[in-house]
């Protein structure tokens, strides 16, 4: 069916000379593959159908749509959630329950099975995997979703290829133009040149950055040996990369989220980390999704310090993500769990407010991958001493349970010794010490654990952007520890979170008696809080102060005259603490009302959400 172009006529032309300018440049004005290039967007957006055109134009009318405060996301796995894409859809009055209208479906295309890395082998970017479903199957759920005002987020897994890929079966039979779409070499020279310089990913699990076949050829492989990484030197690589981008995005997907985006371009003799061409290649992208379908939203998987991940917002003149992780928060905050000081967390804070305001993260507490101790280690050493070697093992030592009083049950991730370094996996409940609360059958210790989730999960709701739960956490889902047990899961720890949503427990959330109604409730109250006080929108004020106590890290928020106070206590004792205000506030969640907050006591494991009257 034809449409008229005007719309995308005026989109392209608006783009055009930037878009042609970068791409020449990149592409040593390769005019054949630039026309293939436009050639192919106008095809996509010729077989966009009419309710994503419809809803293209309702998002340009409001640019700001993503910014909502009453957006909430949730990440799931589809089979360990609702067993197919058709459970998913027929699960959407529960997801709608949860408050949640942005939906982040973890990789379900097509993969080896056993050579996946948990979906991030893609062997096939337009087909599904079978026992999750077809194409048609994601196509109809995005249809669901988007008349249930529910946004659905895919991975684009854009820095390599499965081995199983068919660029990577014909590059490997030595087919004309496909060897060129990766990194292969017949000797080990220019490989052990790049090596002198690339940090390897997963020294534990996959040392070193290239693998040699059966067949004596070597191929780059950054990650693991199946996972090929593709080489957009080449623009053939670019143009069918973004073709498959926009297939997706057809298919009624509204978030694409771009992994490891900061590995995909190698240059010989750099870390191949974060090099300017990434830079150029997420502009293009962006630019192609506001000619061919603007109402997509590009998120950036960029797992860095914010002195990195700022770039790739880009600039307001020249923007390339909408949206990025904000993974370091992630990692202060288990940080400041363990430790209970809150010092670090302050200084993230004032770090990541001093940003400006048009940067959107994304905000969660736990994901589907492990937590890395990237901390800004420098900064703890020159304040408190601590050596980065030291301090990673008492962080895995408490939240695997080891140390001294700890009630967290979490398991270590990619271990090695050598280097005395390890991530940790484990889910939100039981890193909080539910798990352990829940086997010894000990109700104090259970109502100070929930109090610590919870107070997590109001934290992550106080930061500005979109906050993100991990499936299962509305209900303090505990760890997977049948996972020993599968030979395809077993020598890989994040299943340990990665478990079936249990669904007999999910029935208790309306039952407040119960620890699972609990949770539920009391989650849904702050999500329910967040979206209709003002002073969370993503354009307020933010800032953190000294609250009179380093257990206690306040965070102060306005917007247009109103002035919220967010105090959150990671100790495990009561404590006094506040902020210089005088005048009266009220508390939010329990509607405690203070004549002044300078000093107030808070339980241990608590927050105060204090409005200002």
């Amino acid at each position: 069916m034809k449409y008229p172009a005007t719309d995308y006529s005026h989109r392209f032309a608006r783009h055009f000379d930037e878009l042609k300018w970068l791409y020449m440049e990149l592409y040593h004005n390769d005019e054949e593959a630039f026309d293939y290039f436009c050639r192919m967007l106008k095809r996509c957006w010729e077989e966009r159908k009419t309710a994503l055109r419809n809803q293209d134009k309702k998002r340009e009318s409001d640019p700001s749509w993503y910014r909502r405060r009453d957006l909430l996301g949730m990440m799931l796995y589809v089979n360990a959630f609702a067993g197919d894409l058709n459970g998913v859809k027929k699960k959407l009055k529960y997801v709608k329950e949860c408050g949640v209208n942005y939906l982040h479906l973890m990789p379900l295309l097509e993969t080896p099975k056993g050579r996946s890395d948990g979906g991030y082998a893609v062997s096939d970017f337009r087909t599904v995997q079978p026992e999750l479903g077809t194409m048609e199957d994601l196509e109809s759920l995005a249809d669901a979703c988007r008349k249930a005002g529910v946004c659905l987020c895919l991975d684009f897994v854009m820095n390599h290829t499965s081995e199983d890929h068919e660029w990577a079966k014909r590059a490997r039979a030595g087919e004309p133009g496909y060897r060129e779409r990766y990194f292969f070499y017949d000797s080990w020279d220019i490989p052990r040149e790049f090596e002198k310089t690339v940090p390897q990913v997963f020294p534990t699990t996959a040392p070193g950055s290239f693998t040699q076949l059966d067949d004596g050829q070597i191929v780059m492989t950054n990650f693991y040996p199946y996972q090929w990484d593709l080489n957009y030197a080449n623009p053939a690589v670019f143009n069918d990369m973004t073709e498959n981008l926009l297939y997706l995005a057809n298919r009624g997907i509204d978030v694409i989220r771009l992994d490891a985006i900061p590995y995909i371009w190698k240059e010989l003799g750099t870390d191949c980390r974060n090099l300017p061409q990434v830079h150029t290649l997420a502009r293009m992208l962006r630019m192609v999704c506001e000619i061919v379908c603007p109402s997509v939203l590009l998120l950036g998987e960029v797992v860095m310090e914010p002195s990195k991940v700022a770039p790739y917002f880009g600039t307001p003149e020249k923007p390339e993500c909408h949206m990025l992780y904000n993974v370091t928060t992630m990692a202060s905050t288990w940080h400041t769990v363990a430790t209970g000081d809150a010092s670090l967390l302050k200084r993230q804070m004032e770090i990541i407010s001093g940003l400006p305001k048009d940067f959107l993260f994304l905000n969660y507490l736990r994901c589907h991958d492990d937590i890395g101790w990237g901390l800004d280690y420098p900064w703890l050493a020159q304040n408190f001493g601590i050596r980065e070697v030291d301090h990673k093992k008492y962080l895995n030592d408490w939240f695997t349970g080891k140390w001294p009083g700890s009630d967290s049950r979490g398991e270590l991730y990619n271990d090695d010794p050598r280097l005395g370094d390890a991530r940790l996996c484990g889910t939100t409940a039981s890193l909080c010490g539910v798990e352990a609360a829940d086997y010894e059958q000990d109700p104090a210790k259970l109502e100070q654990a929930i109090a610590r989730d919870l107070t997590l999960h109001a934290w992550m709701l106080s930061q500005s952007g979109i906050p993100v739960i991990y499936s299962g956490d509305e209900i303090g889902q505990l760890n997977d520890w049948s996972y020993h047990d599968d030979p395809d899961k077993r020598d890989d720890s994040r299943y340990i979170h990665r478990g079936n949503l249990p669904w007999e427990l999910a029935k208790l959330r309306t039952n407040p008696e119960t620890r699972e109604g609990k949770q539920f409730q009391g989650l849904r109250r702050l999500t329910e809080l967040r979206a209709a006080e003002p002073c969370f929108d993503a354009g307020a004020d933010l800032w953190a102060e000294d609250s009179g106590n380093p257990h206690v890290l306040a965070l102060c928020r306005r917007m247009d005259g109103r002035e919220l106070i967010c105090l959150f206590n990671f100790s495990r004792e009561f404590v006094h603490a506040g902020v210089n205000r005088d005048g009266g506030y009220t508390e939010l969640m329990y509607g405690t009302h203070y004549d002044d907050i300078h000093s107030i006591e808070l339980y241990p494991d608590s927050f105060a959400w204090l409005l200002r009257d």
